[in-house]
């Protein structure tokens, strides 16, 4: 089946950000707007898998900063609010009054965030790799969580951290990434998406993460992501938990593999007993949207909240 984008745009966001977005699918079937991970990575042509065009109208675009989207300085004017708003402004554009929201690992926090909001604008949620911006993923990613399962990665990331700043290791790379001289920005800049990438699949691909490494927004993305996650996303912890009561009554899907070394799979559980109405699926995966089994349950449960909203 042959990817049917009937639109592509850049939308004025404002304090000079332009963001790249396009409609996908059918203008006549039922409403998806797909908010991407990172914070930073953008969407890829990958991703329109997960709806059927025939079905859907999908409104993917690239976060201030991210993939296509286009600005001079991908740090200045960007924080949640300002996605959360964009989001807002986006769908308004495009005519969506209501929408299933659709994201993965920090597009999971966004959706939520989006929902708590502007729940009036949401249909239902389709989420997968929960990440709820407090500080049990913090502690499993940063200190040291993930060393039993990926023990010689998390030595190398951590090997650049002198001992005093690794109660803080993100703020420590973070300092080096955003002010540190060429070659430490390079450094830093390369092991922190070098760890992210060898922990994303069930079944790391070195030969894709050497691609990866090898591209233009690698840089980017990791500029953006330590802006965010050391500051928690600009939120105070446990906010996202504390409210997602605000959107119980909507339908409510997660997705999240049970081998994810990213995003611990407790996060999932502890977010669908707050929500009890939803539906939890434990999947034979990495934290990756396409890794086989979370793809395949993605599809399913978009496909089945199509029918009901």
């Amino acid at each position: 089946m042959q990817p049917r984008v009937y639109k592509k745009d850049f939308f004025d966001a404002g304090q000079g950000h332009e963001l790249y977005f396009e409609l996908y699918g059918n203008p006549k079937g039922t409403p998806v707007v797909f908010l991407h991970g990172g914070p930073g990575a953008g969407f890829s042509k990958k991703d329109y898998r997960f709806f059927d065009p025939r079905k859907f109208n999908v409104l993917f675009f690239d976060q201030r900063g991210a993939g296509k989207s286009k600005t001079a300085d991908p740090l200045s004017s960007n924080t949640t609010k300002h996605l959360i708003e964009d989001t807002k402004k986006l769908m308004q554009h495009v005519g969506f009054d209501k929408a299933i929201v659709f994201g993965g690992s920090w597009g999971s926090c966004l959706s939520m965030l989006f929902a708590i909001r502007h729940m009036d604008m949401v249909l239902g949620l389709v989420l997968r790799g929960i990440y709820l911006a407090d500080r049990t993923a913090r502690e499993h990613f940063y200190l040291g969580g993930i060393k039993n399962f990926y023990p010689a990665e998390f030595e190398k990331f951590i090997s650049l951290v002198p001992k005093k700043h690794r109660k803080s290791p993100e703020k420590y790379y973070c300092q080096k990434i955003l002010h540190g001289n060429k070659k430490e920005q390079k450094k830093f800049l390369d092991e922190w998406v070098r760890i992210e990438l060898s922990l994303l699949h069930l079944a790391p691909n070195q030969k894709e993460i050497g691609k990866e490494m090898a591209g233009k927004l690698h840089r980017r993305f990791a500029l953006i992501e330590c802006h965010f996650l050391s500051r928690n996303c600009f939120l105070p912890y446990d906010y996202v938990i504390k409210n997602v009561h605000k959107f119980s009554h909507l339908p409510v899907s997660i997705v999240h593999g049970r081998y994810d070394m990213v995003c611990p799979p407790v996060s999932a559980l502890e977010l669908h007993q707050k929500l009890p109405k939803s539906r939890l699926f434990f999947t034979i995966a990495g934290h990756a949207g396409h890794d086989e089994e979370n793809e395949k349950k993605l599809i399913e449960e978009v496909n089945r909240l199509r029918k009901i909203v």
